[in-house]
């Protein structure tokens, strides 16, 4: 299994403190100044044009160049609720509209079952302002990677497992993500485990 630290660290990186192998692991993002998205060097055998998703760091990986992706900081599903495993981008939509699952109406009704015949895309649509949809093996996961209109949430576990961006980032993703692009979603890893054991 590939962990974070294999991802982005290096081999001077195997003797560095912990924040430097991880980068901006801190639960939840205090300001804004921590979410700031930037380039990081990654292994050089990650394919172009991939995503990686820790849910665990809330952190995000769009593969740029052969060493190199950018990272951004995300909102991802509460305990239980996120995807695993690998999927592809078959459909991108600006301004998204959104209809709630099945799950999520019979979960919380009060919340949810007003918007059971769907919700137009807008400012206050729940994707925000870009959505890429997950499919696994030709099937829609119904999971997403998409924007937010309430980045507070960014750096939390709060979603209904879908992978959320402030609204600016996503739409920095959008245009560099191709229809097909593989999806790696990483299981958590605790806490408590040792960083040399990855």
């Amino acid at each position: 299994m590939l962990t974070r630290r294999h991802f982005i660290a290096t081999g001077a990186a195997l003797i560095a403190t912990p924040s430097t192998v991880l980068g901006h692991a801190g639960l939840p993002h205090r300001d804004r100044g921590s979410m700031i998205a930037r380039d990081v060097q990654v292994r050089r055998d990650l394919e172009v044009g991939s995503i990686h998703v820790f849910t665990q760091f809330f952190a995000l990986y769009h593969v740029r160049s052969p060493g190199w992706a950018r990272e951004y900081h995300i909102a991802v599903g509460d305990v239980g609720r996120n995807m695993r495993g690998t999927v592809t981008v078959q459909r991108k939509v600006e301004w998204p509209s959104w209809t709630p699952t099945a799950n999520m109406i019979r979960r919380d009704p009060e919340t949810y079952a007003q918007y059971a015949g769907g919700m137009p895309g807008g400012p206050e649509n729940p994707l925000g302002a870009r959505a890429l949809y997950l499919y696994r093996g030709g099937r829609d996961t119904l999971y997403r990677i998409h924007g937010t209109p309430q980045p507070w949430t960014i750096g939390r576990a709060v979603s209904s497992g879908c992978i959320r961006l402030t609204n600016d980032d996503v739409i920095e993703l959008y245009p560099r993500v191709n229809i097909g692009a593989t999806v790696k979603v990483y299981d958590a890893i605790p806490w408590d485990k040792p960083l040399g054991t990855g």
